[in-house]
């Protein structure tokens, strides 16, 4: 367990989650305090907002707010298991070398989504 803990990172707190209707996108948004990694993008510390569309909730983007220009779409699929925060919003990141990556999104306690890999 120490040995996960090491190598992974959770962020929690601070998240704003918007349940919106079936007609527009559920949007969360999060301050990110380091850069990281999406599919081979690095993305700079900052604040993002990542949508995903009610009718393809397997493609999210992730884009800059307040000042951060960047954006990228991802595939995504369900990710197994319960939110490693409880109930709490939470984007989960692996540490590898120097580099955070971003692995899972989880909106609530049974509810989230995986990172395709390319």
């Amino acid at each position: 367990m120490k040995s996960i803990m090491k190598t992974s990172c959770l962020l929690a707190g601070g998240f704003l989650v918007f349940g919106v209707g079936t007609a527009r996108a559920d949007e969360l948004d999060v301050k990110v305090p380091f850069a990281f990694v999406v599919n081979g993008r690095t993305l700079p510390a900052g604040q993002y907002r990542f949508e995903s569309d009610a009718t393809d909730p397997s493609v999210i983007l992730i884009h800059g707010d307040k000042g951060v220009k960047a954006a990228i779409f991802v595939v995504t699929q369900p990710a197994t298991g319960h939110d490693p925060a409880g109930d709490t919003p939470v984007l989960t990141f692996t540490h590898h070398e120097t580099e955070y990556r971003l692995t899972d999104i989880w909106e609530s306690g049974t509810e989230g989504r995986e990172i395709a890999r390319p």
